[in-house]
């Protein structure tokens, strides 16, 4: 890693799950060889500060740093309970301190990187070259480089556009006795109370004594932090029936649910993970579509070719994503009950491929006939797209 003032042919502001996926993918493929990189952030990255869950058929660029994964998944609701189908594919969890070091041991020892530790305060790109303001500093210009973000920007109103947020507060405990079956986790528990909106919680077991127990909502604001506690707590004494254990570790997260167009370039930047619009605006998954974006950019940018393709959602899909986003939006039918008649009438690995935007149309048909019509017609007739 080199940490001497130079030109760069590239700049990504941002070491979060986007900025590394795309700086990783470029040490990969080669295009490092030739090209030089900076990477600004104003954090070390030496906190275990959140986990990503995500399913895959096969090995993925990150499998050397996958924690845990499971073949075998269960699925509570009042509607509908038991295992779900998932093969051929696997649930995985990887930690987020294991990402960073794994990354940044990488990058330390390419010398055509460097490693900017600062707070971005502006940052503008044009043809010629990118202008950034770090906090502290002086404005600097950089000749002929190309830029990327994904430190959050404000977004321009919309009109007609819908907003929930999924957020969602874990722990990871410890049991005084064997508790779990590390074989299995839970994907989705509706049975806990609905009264805040769309509720689930999931629990994955990295050992017999050890899980991570995860409240997670869909609704249009916060909690307060206390509520949090409160509904993990009762679901570990009701449905775990756990009274013994001890909380290891904390992680909380909000993640934007919404239709909002994000912008492919903000001030000539091209924007990256939920910056660019990687998160699926109806169910908050986010690691995988970085990874789609993060391929098909390395791979545009050791060709020199146009980059202003990659990470695009196909018409159909945002607008399946529009349409649910709508029904729990204007509550036209409960949350809990969509993904109870999904995975009690298809096959997870349908509902899971459908989901990644992978899906084809008929399948994609038969998906949407298991849900009940008229509050999904409702719903799609009332939208009012702000694309």
């Amino acid at each position: 890693m080199n940490n001497q003032p130079t030109s760069y042919q590239l700049i990504i502001a941002g070491a979060g799950a986007s900025g590394l996926s795309l700086l990783m993918r470029l040490i990969s493929n080669g295009y490092l060889q030739n090209n030089r990189v900076l990477l600004i952030d104003k954090d070390a990255k030496v906190q275990n500060d959140r986990t990503w869950c995500f399913w895959e058929t096969n090995a993925g660029f990150f499998e050397d740093i996958v924690y845990r994964r499971w073949s075998n998944l269960d699925f509570f609701s009042s509607d509908f309970s038991g295992p779900l189908m998932i093969a051929p594919y696997q649930y995985k969890l990887i930690r987020g301190i294991d990402f960073y070091s794994y990354c940044f041991n990488a990058i330390k020892t390419h010398p055509n990187i460097t490693w900017l530790k600062a707070s971005v305060q502006s940052m503008t790109a044009t043809a010629q070259g990118v202008r950034i303001k770090t906090e502290g500093e002086e404005e600097k210009w950089f000749a002929g480089s190309q830029a990327f973000s994904s430190i959050p920007i404000p977004v321009t109103n919309q009109p007609n556009a819908i907003h929930l947020l999924q957020h969602f507060k874990g722990w990871v405990i410890q049991t005084e006795q064997p508790a779990f079956d590390p074989a299995r986790a839970t994907l989705m528990d509706f049975r806990i109370s609905q009264q805040h909106g769309t509720a689930f919680v999931y629990v994955l077991p990295f050992s017999q004594r050890e899980a991570l127990v995860e409240y997670t909502l869909f609704t249009p604001s916060l909690l307060q932090p206390q509520q949090y506690d409160e509904g993990l707590k009762e679901y570990i004494q009701q449905y775990l029936k756990l009274t013994g254990y001890t909380v290891k570790e904390q992680e909380f997260g909000v993640i934007p649910m919404t239709n909002t167009r994000f912008p492919r370039r903000a001030d000539g930047v091209f924007q990256l993970g939920t910056a660019g619009g990687q998160t699926k605006a109806s169910s908050g998954y986010t690691f995988q579509f970085i990874q789609k974006q993060s391929d098909r950019l390395a791979a545009a940018l050791l060709r020199g070719e146009s980059i202003e393709e990659a990470g695009k959602t196909a018409a159909r899909f945002r607008f399946y994503d529009e349409v649910l986003l709508e029904v729990l939006y204007r509550q036209l039918y409960p949350g809990h009950r969509v993904f109870a008649r999904l995975f009690r009438a298809n096959a997870a690995a349908k509902v899971f491929r459908f989901l990644d935007n992978e899906s084809r149309l008929p399948a994609e048909l038969r998906l949407i006939s298991s849900l009940p019509t008229w509050p999904f017609l409702k719903a799609a007739l009332q939208k009012k797209s702000p694309y």
